[in-house]
């Protein structure tokens, strides 16, 4: 049986594959002029191409039954049921609370890019941001009774 898909956005983080590409080279770079710290160099310049990998992108899918967000190749993925959500409203994030998957003090955060998104308040009082450059179209989708 195939589920009808009421929203599916990807937002691409753009800044954040351009930062890592930069410090990937750089590390790569002190690795092949600087011999003593070839492995160090090379072993971050490793992490951050792993980072870039797991954090590229994040793709969110709005079904009749859940909310499904899944960052860069889809290693890290959420699956929220629908029916928890109680409230959703478009937000602003301050420029401080980054990127990636963070605790903003009353909820966790996924986000790649900018610095709006859509927060979720479930029936038991928990928050949770979804961090997307197309926040009324997200907001939309989860306020539809046929999605």
């Amino acid at each position: 049986m195939t589920r009808f898909m009421a929203y599916r956005h990807f937002q691409t983080g753009t800044v954040l594959r351009i930062g890592l590409a930069a410090g990937t080279l750089t590390m790569l770079a002190a690795a092949v002029t600087a011999p003593p710290l070839r492995i160090p160099m090379l072993a971050l310049a490793c992490m951050m191409g792993v980072l870039g990998v797991l954090f590229h992108g994040l793709d969110v899918a709005v079904d009749e039954g859940s909310v499904r967000l899944s960052l860069g190749i889809g290693l890290l993925r959420k699956d929220i049921p629908r029916a928890e959500i109680a409230e959703v409203r478009p937000v602003r994030n301050h420029w401080l609370m980054g990127w990636g998957i963070r605790y903003f003090g009353s909820g966790w955060m996924w986000n790649v890019s900018g610095l709006d998104a859509v927060e979720l308040r479930f029936t038991n009082g928990r928050r949770f941001r979804i961090g997307t450059d197309d926040p009324q179209g997200l907001c939309d989708a989860l306020r539809s009774k046929t999605a």
